[in-house]
């Protein structure tokens, strides 16, 4: 299980930053065009912006953003998510145990984000938007 789960991961990561390179022109392209067709939803104040971006029965893919000082209280942290920082800065994990954990994010940076037992929110502590893209594998089914 772990040898594939490895294979697949060495072969998500190249994939995933391909795309995101392949993806950065694209989007710069549109930005313009959406603006004025369709505005954003909003968000509730405080909390993290998510946009699912595909979502199928092996992934689940989709872009969050914080604000300063937004919250996340849904992350999804049942699943391996590889995570690239679009643009980075300073998340607050508040895991249900009363435990805290603070996680720098680098703009470019790619990470590994395994399963975790106990779940966690998060919160933009920093003084910059940061946007995350999330690639969440969802378990196969037996």
């Amino acid at each position: 299980m772990k040898r594939s789960i490895s294979l697949f991961v060495s072969l998500m990561v190249p994939a995933f930053m391909l795309v995101g390179v392949a993806a950065s022109p694209v989007l710069a392209q549109d930005k313009g065009k959406d603006a004025k067709a369709a505005p954003a939803a909003k968000a509730e104040k405080g909390q993290a912006q998510r946009k699912v971006l595909l979502e199928n029965g092996k992934v689940l893919v989709f872009e969050v953003l914080y604000k300063p000082g937004d919250e996340n209280k849904s992350v999804p942290s049942s699943s391996f998510r590889v995570v690239r920082a679009l643009s980075g800065g300073t998340l607050m994990r508040n895991y249900a145990d009363g435990k805290s954990q603070k996680v720098d994010w680098k703009t470019g940076e790619v990470r590994l984000n395994e399963p975790e037992k106990s779940g966690y929110t998060t919160k933009n502590v920093g003084k910059t938007d940061i946007h995350l893209y999330v690639v969440l594998l969802k378990e196969a089914k037996k």
